[in-house]
């Protein structure tokens, strides 16, 4: 236990003087490109968003969507992942979306949400092949020495994580399996939600190409927040960070990956007091930013009063929807 704690405690450590360094410099930070980089990310994720409607949009052709009810569940999810771990948020844009989608199912709108990923690995693959191809990012033997607990422990238990992944796709076989047997419609409504990639002109004009114009804008708000905080923007330097973002997302255990990426930036940009500031300013900024909008979407759209809310009416819907399933198989 020693060796997990200690890397705990220097996680932690390593993340409060950063957010130190980040106050310190607070009054050194330029303003108008700080601006700017919110607007861009604003935008990424609006545009991530209309993906997501385009994909809705084909798996329920004879349905009344409205964008801006997409909109608000996805970035209600994201502004609650930035600030809370694990992934919580996924389920609050799952259950806002299905109330937004008119007769619509769990298995149908996550189906949706998968497609996403497709562009996602596209571009994941060629941005992490460069990054570690420019000699200042980690090799993953090394990342067992950041001082980021979570990726610390998995880099320094190999077998465990191979143990953990296979665990989870023999879980999640066996889930598909058990909801395959005990609802006969579960892989229809799956293929419903897949509807879009069965046509590939559709997929790549209404979903690939509007995640690459987000991908762009996602590209020019971090080129504009290294430009803030001084680092200085770059075509190099946005990749580095894309390339940190990439491995963060693979570690759900704090919010946004917040200590695997403070630990990587400082690694590849070094351990000055700059960088230590922009490891957690553009964090914080993008983390207040999109929980703000999050939130705003939940009360003004959605009518709810809170996230916590939003997560008792899930509950209580998934309760509903149990209660009449046993109802209805007596």
């Amino acid at each position: 236990m020693l060796p997990p704690l200690a890397s705990i405690g220097d996680s932690f450590s390593s993340f409060f003087d950063a957010v130190g360094s980040f106050f310190s410099n607070l009054a050194g930070v330029s303003w108008i490109p700080l601006f700017l980089a919110l607007i861009f990310f604003t935008t990424y994720l609006t545009l991530r968003a209309r993906a997501s409607f385009h994909i809705l949009r084909a798996a329920y052709p004879e349905s009344r969507i409205q964008f801006r009810r997409i909109w608000g569940a996805y970035f209600a999810g994201y502004g609650f992942n930035s600030v809370i771990p694990a992934r919580g948020g996924d389920v609050i844009r799952l259950f806002l979306t299905k109330t937004s989608v008119p007769n619509s199912s769990y298995p149908a709108i996550g189906a949706a949400f998968s497609i996403e990923f497709i562009f996602d690995l596209t571009i994941a693959v060629p941005v992490l092949a460069y990054a570690f191809s420019q000699g200042v990012f980690p090799k993953p033997p090394d990342f067992s020495s950041l001082p980021a607990f979570d990726l610390a422990f998995f880099a320094s238990n190999p077998r465990f994580t191979l143990f953990l992944l296979t665990a989870i796709g023999i879980g999640v076989m066996v889930g598909f399996a058990l909801l395959s047997a005990r609802v006969r419609r579960f892989w229809e409504r799956v293929r419903q939600g897949l509807t879009i990639i069965f046509d590939r002109k559709r997929y790549f004009r209404e979903v690939w190409l509007v995640q690459f114009a987000g991908w762009l804008c996602r590209f020019a708000a971090f080129w504009c927040l290294l430009e803030a905080f001084h680092v200085g923007g770059s075509v190099s330097n946005v990749l580095l960070v894309l390339g940190v973002n990439a491995v963060a997302a693979l570690v759900p255990f704090t919010p946004g990956g917040a200590g695997v990426q403070q630990a990587l930036l400082v690694k590849v940009f070094g351990s000055g007091a700059t960088v230590a500031a922009y490891s957690v300013g553009q964090q914080i900024a993008i983390a207040a930013l999109t929980f703000g909008i999050g939130l705003g979407a939940v009360v003004r759209i959605f009518r709810f009063r809170s996230f916590k809310e939003v997560i008792a009416a899930g509950r209580q819907q998934r309760d509903a929807e149990k209660q009449a399933a046993a109802e209805a198989s007596v």
